[in-house]
């Protein structure tokens, strides 16, 4: 994950609801580099839609 802070562009990070984007260590090191959780609606796949067919070039 360090290396992927260090390559960021924003400050964003958007995921489905999974039990590993919930973990309280994992959302401390989000918030310790300034990153933005942002999750889709429980069981609503079409949240993530947009965000996975989004591809920066």
């Amino acid at each position: 994950m360090e290396k992927a802070f260090k390559r960021r562009e924003n400050d964003l990070l958007h995921s489905d609801q999974g039990w590993h984007y919930q973990m309280r260590a994992y959302r401390r090191i989000l918030q310790e580099n300034g990153i933005v959780q942002s999750m889709s609606r429980k069981g609503n796949c079409l949240d993530n839609a947009a965000m996975e067919s989004f591809s920066v070039e």
